[in-house]
């Protein structure tokens, strides 16, 4: 299959996966009261990178112009990015026959990145270490990203059948 093909549908598999996990959260919070990561304040850190990586707070630091627009853009570009990661990692011919397992490890995987990367920038401490209920929010990242591999299953089957 020729690169631009494999690109194309790993960016279709990441948005769908992306608006699963976006469901995901939805159900949550109208069925648990469990909320979401406010995507406007990741945008807000996105905002004030070129000057500063990590925050005490990133919920204290000044509101910047459309974080919430550049918050959801950046949202579903990491979705596809890692779409686009296991793609490349995984077993040749994986998107053509995906096996639930990859796409599940991959995206339990996935969770690194907020607990080393995304969380501690944020002033939430590795692994959201500074929050009030650490145990909590590491299950809550750690179920959202198992969500989100077992999406990337289930749009590159689904995929398959469209195409």
């Amino acid at each position: 299959m020729r690169t631009e093909m494999l690109v194309a549908r790993a960016v279709v598999i990441g948005v769908g996966a992306t608006v699963i996990v976006d469901l995901w959260a939805l159900v949550l919070k109208r069925a648990f009261n469990i909320p979401s990561l406010s995507y406007c304040l990741v945008g807000r850190w996105l905002c004030h990178m070129p000057g500063k990586f990590s925050h005490v707070s990133i919920a204290a630091a000044p509101a910047t112009r459309s974080e919430c627009r550049i918050g959801w853009i950046a949202h579903y570009v990491t979705g596809c990015a890692f779409a686009l990661a296991l793609v490349a990692l995984a077993p040749a011919g994986w998107l053509a026959r995906p096996t639930f397992s990859i796409a599940l490890a991959f995206g339990i995987g996935t969770v690194l990145f907020p607990f080393l990367v995304m969380q501690p920038a944020l002033g939430l401490g590795i692994a959201a270490s500074k929050t009030g209920d650490p145990a909590r929010a590491r299950l809550k990242s750690l179920a959202t990203h198992a969500v989100f591999g077992a999406a990337l299953y289930l749009c590159a089957e689904g995929l398959n059948r469209v195409l």
